[in-house]
């Protein structure tokens, strides 16, 4: 019902819209909404739109650019390849409001020190940005999101003489650490993120690029300023509390979390590497489905680095502990007689798992934490494997 009156409303106000703009009073103002974070994934990182409120002429409209439509031909796909048009929408602030209130997601708003002109210039920018022709853009996670839209929304309006200061920015964070800011390093969110995104996320954000979250944008929105003849004017002129949400308990089980889950499956490795190592023999079929499952996730690392636009899974290293090589080679170690090159590989993969380590260490990538105990199971394995191949080919 939501989502119907949300494209209702859509409709009719992109009508009046593509007919003419529509003028504000001088009692007219711009705002940054800023909505704290949600209880799924997607929403862990809040959200930001623009308000224009003009009690006068009885405007009270909200631009949004977070919206995409689930209509759109091979919507899975395209999001996969990292090809999903994202879109501004535009909305009543009411249903808006009670929309992110139902969630129990914090509400503030910034009241923007624009003057008339700049205000209006702002409106008529938003409303020429909803029409259908322009109103889709290419998403990106860091540079082109809900909430980087709108210091970009401004500049182009206000100018140069728009300035966001950096000194408040005390912090050295990358930008996986930011991520991780937001979501538990051990629940299987981060985990997924983890894995998925590579090394380009592990360099240091500049501090202006922290504002592709909302809550570093209030921050860069209360330190920026608007120079008018030489005078530093602060871009906010006031900060409302619309809606403070009830504080949430923590959802969190330890016993599922990845780090239990991988506990154990790096547990189960060990004892039937043990039992192995006793009996003088190889459990061949864990070391196909070792081999299997992580060649099956170097494969998808592989295609999210070189066959999509994502600027995120570039230089995935996580691709030293799940080869795509391993699942050419799941027939070879599965037979009961290997060949001989087959201890070259097992060698080769031990290589990867020290890259593996030097690369944490140094910092050049950051690995998932709930992973550690199946890296050091699969060390260990692979460390048996090495001594067996060795001993079966004297």
């Amino acid at each position: 019902m939501v989502k119907k009156f949300l494209f209702i409303a859509f409709v009719l106000i992109t009508s009046i819209v593509e007919a003419q703009y529509i003028p504000l009073s001088d009692s007219a103002e711009v705002s940054l909404l800023s909505i704290g974070p949600g209880d799924v994934l997607n929403d862990s990182f809040g959200h930001s739109a623009f308000r224009i409120h003009d009690p006068e002429t009885g405007v009270d409209m909200v631009f949004d650019y977070g919206q995409y439509d689930f209509n759109t031909p091979n919507f899975y796909l395209k999001f996969a390849r990292g090809k999903l048009l994202y879109q501004l929408g535009v909305n009543n602030f009411q249903p808006f409001f009670n929309y992110y209130k139902k969630q129990n997601r914090w509400l503030k708003e910034q009241v923007l020190n624009l003057n008339a002109s700049e205000r209006q210039a702002l409106f008529n920018y938003l409303q020429n940005n909803v029409k259908p022709e322009n109103r889709k853009y290419l998403y990106d996670f860091f540079y082109d999101n809900c909430a980087t839209k709108i210091p970009f929304v401004l500049k182009e309006v206000v100018g140069e003489n728009l300035v966001f200061k950096q000194d408040h920015i005390t912090e050295d964070y990358t930008f996986r650490t930011l991520i991780q800011k937001n979501v538990n390093a051990n629940s299987w969110g981060s985990l997924g993120m983890d894995i998925a995104i590579g090394a380009v996320v592990d360099r240091k954000a500049k501090p202006v690029e922290y504002q592709f979250l909302p809550e570093y944008l209030i921050s860069g929105f209360e330190n920026a300023v608007i120079l008018r003849y030489s005078i530093e004017t602060p871009l906010v002129k006031q900060t409302n509390s619309l809606f403070d949400s009830e504080l949430k308990k923590p959802k969190s089980n330890f016993f599922t979390s990845p780090l239990f889950i991988f506990g154990c499956i790096g547990l189960l490795i060990l004892w039937i590497t043990y039992k192995d190592f006793k009996n003088d023999k190889r459990s061949r079929f864990l070391d196909a489905s070792i081999f299997f499952i992580t060649g099956i996730i170097g494969v998808i690392l592989l295609l999210l680095w070189f066959g999509t636009d994502h600027s995120t899974t570039a230089n995935n290293y996580n691709l030293l502990w799940a080869s795509p090589l391993s699942l050419l080679f799941t027939i070879a170690i599965l037979k009961k007689q290997p060949k001989a090159w087959i201890s070259k590989y097992v060698f080769f993969l031990l290589i990867c798992m020290s890259l593996l380590s030097i690369h944490w260490i140094t910092g050049v990538q950051v690995f998932a934490i709930g992973l550690l105990p199946l890296f050091l199971a699969l060390v260990v394995r692979y460390l048996y494997l090495l001594k067996y191949f060795k001993k079966a080919n004297v």
